[in-house]
């Protein structure tokens, strides 16, 4: 028999064999590159210089440089704070009356789109309360990679590069279609087009409802029509993006004219399905309430059933269910109309900022060496300058201007108190 010794000799070895085993199992793990617009923010952070500028992260700030809670989001809080009895789990996919909103709100149009109004009429709209957009996306591409034909997504070019991420992740192939000329920085629609007829038939197909991220250039509905024609010709399957409404017009109303076209198409029998993708952070700025949605518009009450069933096994082993106190705060603006009210107009006047901000900051721009005028075509939270890589690095080391190096600008970090430092930078960079 071994000594007490011996046996806890033993005993040690084994377990630096073990530790040993255990490190080598992770010790060829590569460094992964920083998220851009993140590591923007950090670098930022760091940056001593009191003239900086964060023009990278998009979130809405005020005319000092600060966060906001819209008003109406505030009072619908506080009436929460009283009226609130359980912080309960929702559903996997959310409760009915978070539902039922969404459906009303966007697809019903609250009373103006017939169309709409049929399909939620006939049982043909399944929406589920997801995990802002991000997550909206992410349960979208799963479900699409386990049921639908193809894996194989369109996406345009340029487009959010967490797009990207995202499909792939989920096991979706992502492809190019042309969308935006950055030597002439207009939209590209004749290669567009061109591109999506040339494209792999059944593809799905990527469309940003309004405000286009990154460029903010959106298409017109003429042109949207054209689209649609050969994303029928082709059978193309549509996912709808939509995280900025409201913000192109500043009526949230106005800016889902794709969504009521699409629903006409679905209607007549031209477009069986369609899928879209919201979210409530940017237009009630409830970024960290992480609160959107996805709906499955199908081609029968039976169908929907089916779909719905399929969400709740995929989303149960995900995430469980959706957090309850940003859908709560949705519940409350669209139960009481002074609250829907007050938040349309507390929509508006962000939205009103941010186009004057944007028309001052083109107007204090040299237009001696470069033709600024598509900033004035482009809608959003963002503008597209055109800057090459190389001039927004030189901002970022010279004036401490930090913005993503495919020269896109968050307009809310623009104010009165620095975009005469800003103008004058890309002033001096442009010059060279």
């Amino acid at each position: 028999m071994l000594s007490r010794t011996v046996q806890k000799n033993l005993f040690k070895r084994s377990n630096a064999v073990s530790s040993v085993r255990f490190i080598s199992a992770f010790s060829e793990i590569p460094l992964a590159p920083p998220d851009k617009i993140l590591g923007i923010a950090e670098a930022y952070n760091k940056d001593s210089n009191p003239q900086k500028i964060n023009l990278g992260v998009g979130a809405y700030r005020d005319d000092t440089g600060r966060p906001i809670i819209f008003p109406s989001v505030k009072k619908a809080e506080e009436k929460l704070l009283t009226a609130e009895t359980e912080k309960e789990y929702t559903g996997i996919i959310g409760n009915k009356n978070f539902q039922n909103i969404i459906k009303n709100f966007i697809f019903n149009n609250s009373g103006k789109d017939v169309n709409g109004e049929k399909l939620i009429k006939d049982g043909r709209i399944v929406s589920s309360q997801t995990i802002s957009g991000t997550g909206s996306l992410r349960v979208i591409a799963d479900f699409l990679n386990r049921f639908y034909n193809t894996k194989h997504i369109l996406v345009p070019k340029p487009t959010w590069a967490n797009h990207i991420a995202v499909f792939n992740d989920a096991g979706i192939t992502s492809e190019f279609y042309s969308y935006y000329d950055t030597s002439v920085n207009g939209l590209d629609f004749e290669n567009l087009k061109s591109s999506l007829q040339n494209a792999q038939e059944g593809s799905i197909v990527l469309l940003h409802a309004c405000c286009h991220n990154p460029t903010g250039m959106d298409l017109t509905a003429e042109q949207w029509d054209e689209v649609l024609a050969i994303v029928q010709e082709k059978s193309f399957y549509p996912l709808v993006d939509m995280a900025y409404q409201g913000f192109a017009s500043g009526d949230p109303y106005k800016d889902i004219s794709l969504i009521r076209r699409l629903n006409e198409l679905v209607v007549a029998g031209n477009i069986p399905s369609y899928a879209l993708c919201q979210s409530f952070a940017k237009n009630m700025g409830l970024y960290g309430e992480r609160t959107g949605s996805i709906s499955i518009v199908t081609e029968s009450q039976e169908a929907s059933t089916r779909i719905e069933s399929q969400l709740k096994k995929l989303i149960r082993p995900m995430y469980s269910s959706p957090p309850i106190h940003g859908s709560k705060i949705v519940e409350q603006i669209f139960a009481d109309e002074s609250l829907f009210q007050s938040w349309l107009s507390d929509l508006n006047s962000v939205v009103g900022r941010l186009n004057s901000i944007r028309t001052k900051f083109y107007e204090k721009l040299d237009k001696t060496n470069y033709n600024w005028e598509h900033l004035n075509k482009q809608r959003g939270m963002f503008v597209y300058t055109g800057l090459t890589k190389e001039q927004v690095i030189e901002l970022r080391e010279k004036y401490s201007v930090y913005a993503t190096e495919d020269g896109r600008f968050s307009i809310s970090g623009i104010n009165e108190s620095n975009v005469d430092y800003l103008a004058d930078a890309v002033n001096k960079v442009i010059a060279k």
